[in-house]
Parts: C-alpha cells; sequence; structure tokens
C-alpha cells in the first residue's frame, strides 16, 4: 500500500514537472523575441496573392528575419497557419514572438499601406505614385484609366478622370485591386463634394470638374492660400466677360516644361487645348491635382472687379492686382525689369 502511494507520488512529480517543463517550453517558443530580434526598425512582409507557407518562410530567410526556426516551425505546424497562409502587408516589430505574428498572419490582419499624393501634374505621375505601393501593377491602374467605360461609370471620362483623385493621406490595404482602389478614391471624393458643395459650384455656374479645372490652374499660379481666392476671382471675370484665361501654368502644362520660369512669345504660339492664351474658355482637363484648399477658394472665390494679375517684384509668390490693363502693363513691366536684373530668361 506504501509502494503505491509513493509511486503515485513519484508519478505526480514527474508528471508535474513534464507539464510545467512543456508549459514553459510553450511559453518560450510563443512569446520569447524570435522576428526581427535586435532589429531597429519596423520590417514589412508581403505575401502576394496565391503565396505559399514557403514563401512566406523564404522571406523572413532572406531578410534574417527568424532567430529560431524550428520554434517558428514547430508552432506554424501547431497553428496549422501553414494551410491558412492569407496574402497581404504584415508589419513586423523589433523583437516580435512567434504567436503574436503567426496569429496576425493567419488572420490575416494586415497593416494598411499609407499613401499620400500631392504636387501631382500628370497622369504619368499619377500611376508611378500610386501603383508602386500596392499589389497591382502600374500598368494595370494606366488601362484602367485609359478605359473610356471605367472614366464613365465614376462621371469622368479619360481626360477629366484626374479631377476624382484628392490630394491627401489615405490608409489602404496592400491587396487591393485597381477597381476597388478607384472605388475607393470616388468614395473620398463624394464626401468632399456634399449637397452644400454642389449647390455652391451650381451657384457659380460651374460643374464640379470645371471646379476642379479652375483649381488645378489657381494652385499652379499661386502656392500662398490666402491669394488664392483673389486669384480665382480674377479668373472668373476673366470667363464672364469672355476674355481668355490667358493662364502662364496652362501654358507651362501644354509645353510640358514645368521649369520655364520666364514664359515667351515661343511658348505662347503652341498648339495645344491647354494654351489658355490661344482658346478661350477652361482647358478640357486639370493641369494638376488640385487640393481641397483649391477647390474651396474657387466656390469661395473673391467678389472683385480685378481682371489681370502679375507676380510681385519681390519674388514673394503673391501677385499684384489691377482692374485696367494699363495698370496691368506698369506691374507687368516693373517684374520684367525685376526679371531682367535677376538674370531669370
Amino acid at each position: 500500500m506504501l509502494k503505491n502511494r509513493k509511486l503515485i507520488a513519484y508519478t505526480l512529480v514527474i508528471v508535474t514537472t513534464i507539464v510545467a517543463t512543456l508549459s514553459f517550453y510553450f511559453w518560450q517558443v510563443s512569446s520569447s523575441a524570435n522576428l526581427n530580434v535586435k532589429g531597429e526598425k519596423t520590417f514589412v512582409l508581403y505575401i502576394p496573392t496565391g503565396g505559399t507557407y514557403k514563401n512566406v518562410v523564404d522571406s523572413l530567410h532572406k531578410y534574417n528575419m527568424i532567430h529560431d526556426e524550428i520554434s517558428f516551425q514547430f508552432l506554424s505546424k501547431w497553428t496549422k497557419y501553414p494551410e491558412n497562409v492569407k496574402p497581404g502587408r504584415y508589419e513586423i516589430k523589433p523583437n516580435s514572438g512567434n504567436k503574436e505574428i503567426l496569429s496576425k498572419l493567419k488572420r490575416g490582419q494586415q497593416d494598411d499601406v499609407r499613401l499620400t499624393f500631392n504636387n501631382i501634374r500628370l497622369k504619368s505621375d499619377l500611376i508611378k505614385k500610386i501603383g508602386s505601393r500596392f499589389e497591382f501593377s502600374n500598368e494595370e491602374l494606366l488601362e484602367k484609366l485609359k478605359d473610356k467605360e471605367v472614366c464613365a461609370k465614376y462621371g469622368f471620362d479619360t481626360t477629366t478622370i484626374m479631377c476624382m483623385f484628392l490630394p491627401n493621406t489615405y490608409f489602404v490595404r496592400w491587396t487591393t485591386t485597381p477597381d476597388k482602389f478607384l472605388d475607393r478614391m470616388h468614395d473620398e471624393y463624394k464626401k468632399y463634394w456634399t449637397a452644400e458643395k454642389l449647390q455652391q459650384a451650381k451657384s457659380i455656374n460651374m460643374t464640379p470638374v470645371e471646379v476642379a479645372v479652375m483649381a488645378s490652374i489657381v494652385q499652379s499660379e499661386t502656392n500662398k492660400k490666402d491669394e488664392m481666392p483673389r486669384v480665382a476671382g480674377s479668373y472668373i471675370n476673366r470667363l464672364a466677360i469672355g476674355m481668355p484665361l490667358q493662364a502662364d501654368p496652362t501654358v507651362k502644362f501644354a509645353v510640358g516644361d514645368f521649369s520655364i520660369r520666364r514664359i515667351m512669345e515661343k511658348h505662347l504660339a503652341i498648339n495645344s487645348p491647354y494654351n489658355t492664351y490661344r482658346n478661350a474658355g477652361l482647358p478640357p482637363g486639370p493641369i494638376a491635382l488640385p487640393e481641397p484648399v483649391a477647390l474651396d477658394a474657387v466656390l469661395n472665390y473673391e467678389r472683385h472687379k480685378y481682371i489681370y494679375f502679375c507676380a510681385k517684384e519681390d519674388f514673394s509668390g503673391y501677385h499684384n492686382f489691377a482692374e485696367s490693363y494699363s495698370d496691368h502693363l506698369n506691374n507687368a513691366r516693373i517684374y520684367q525689369e525685376a526679371l531682367n536684373k535677376a538674370k531669370i530668361h
């Protein structure tokens, strides 16, 4: 009887020890730092659509992200991750544990791409900026933006589709498709164009697209936010009297050279629908992606009698405004003299 009790006691001790050891091992395997050990920056793991467990391990190996492969492989199989690989973009912070990361990967808990775009002039620039950040390629996005039916779906054509992209910072899944991305951009566009703003556009006899085209010119003309409404008012005054906009930024766009600092006669002679010296009214599309502040400046343009404006001679970025052509010529002469003095040709 005593022997049985001793045997049971010994057995309990052994079992308890084994359980404690296994528990400690599982805890160590699960929670101890094993990925991006001693790393100073967050590592981003990209798993493409159709990617396998081998792809994941190969990627982690390539960048020396796994410290103890045996524990990672053990817990992977224990949690059945190899059968549940999900594509996406996953951030692995320094000294991450197996359990934390495998749980994240198995659930497909992606970390969004932080996408910021501004100062975009050309469609090609926009495509390069966006297409390089997601799983889809530049070519896939380009095909969508060249497709008349796709553009029409959102209320634009292949020239005005650029108006749909509002410069801002967005958080988007890396695995998003071109169609879903465009849907998202359209949703953001509609958030800006509230019923109130649509009514504002209507009250100044402009469509949202026309407002965007005008805003792109205003924004390209001045980077001074406090001056944008006044510049917008001058352009709208020109439209009201049937005068060509004569906007220098549209000439630069037509020429395709945005480094031009002084518009010359040879530039004004270029035959392009974007040359607002030769063509009346608005150009067929925006010459840049207008930011909300520029759109607001057009919708709330300053009511005044100014028709003309010319860059100030102090090169501050602000402009001198004039109601009469004679006053404008005087302002232009002063500015030309400043250019000559600064040897800007």
